[in-house]
């Protein structure tokens, strides 16, 4: 297991092994490869950036596949995301400023290509225990207590989100759902729109995970929140990735499996230190 400090960012990354890192005042770790069998780029990209003390940003960029430039897309994301957070925290603005200003400069700039790329997007905003989510497109955020409580999934901006979110399908049927490819929303569109979450106060154990869709094509809710709402991290963020790689490999009877490039980012906040060990130091 490697272990870096921050700013991490990973752009058309095949990794081997998942990474560990610390941001914010917590500790996470992070995951990205290409479709099994696929001799193109990863059109993922990922991103943990410190942005001070107790600041920081997480970003997950899944490329639009069947479209030209892909990986060049969701690059221009994570990148221009990054500069423009870290270029705000210098001028010690409100976080939100850099990160909508930085996902509208990486619209602008995938506009420009020419080529008709776009990426799905998604941010989480760090501050302390304090956490904002953002997002365009399909990549998704889940937060869950130790105990496995839901205490926050984004909707994916496409027609089967909205079904799921509206309940007129059930979560599970999603999963095999023909249009489940179809996006709405998209970085890289004169009608991209931004997704602004409440705020939210972590608590001690609570576990973060930021995806795209890679991971919750080929695995269910509950499955996700099974595996990483306790234990290590780096053993959760293993069996993420050998479940997911294990289905787009084999497809079998009541299983999901769509191959595709997999991202996603694991973090939890370190724990707060007891009233005793506060006492006595």
């Amino acid at each position: 297991m490697s272990s870096v400090e921050c700013t991490l960012l990973l752009l058309e990354e095949v990794l081997v092994e998942v990474t560990s890192f610390a941001v914010a005042g917590g500790t996470g770790c992070v995951f990205t490869s290409r479709c099994p069998g696929k001799e193109s780029p990863n059109e993922d990209a990922a991103g943990v950036v410190s942005l001070g003390g107790a600041g920081g940003m997480l970003i997950v960029a899944d490329g639009m596949g069947g479209r030209p430039g892909g990986e060049q897309a969701s690059g221009v994301a994570v990148k221009r995301l990054a500069g423009a957070a870290l270029e705000n925290a210098d001028a010690e603005s409100e976080p939100r400023v850099g990160i909508l200003n930085g996902i509208e400069a990486a619209n602008e700039v995938i506009q420009q290509m020419g080529i008709g790329a776009g990426t799905a997007l998604t941010v989480l905003e760090i501050q302390g225990r304090r956490v904002r989510p953002y997002h365009v497109g399909d990549c998704e955020i889940l937060i869950v207590g130790q105990r496995g409580r839901i205490k926050l999934a984004t909707v994916a901006h496409s027609p089967v989100g909205y079904g799921v979110e509206s309940g007129l399908i059930e979560r599970e049927d999603a999963l095999h759902h023909v249009d489940r490819h179809y996006i709405s929303n998209i970085v890289g569109s004169p009608e991209m729109r931004i997704e602004v979450g409440a705020a939210l106060t972590l608590a001690d154990r609570d576990s973060v995970l930021l995806a795209s869709d890679g991971l919750f094509d080929n695995m269910s809710e509950d499955e996700i929140v099974e595996i990483i709402r306790a234990g290590p991290l780096e053993e959760a963020a293993r069996l993420l990735t050998e479940t997911c790689r294990r289905r787009m490999n084999e497809a079998r009877e009541g299983e999901p499996s769509k191959p595709d490039d997999l991202t996603f980012i694991l973090f939890r906040p370190l724990p707060k230190p007891s009233a005793d060990l506060a006492e006595s130091s």
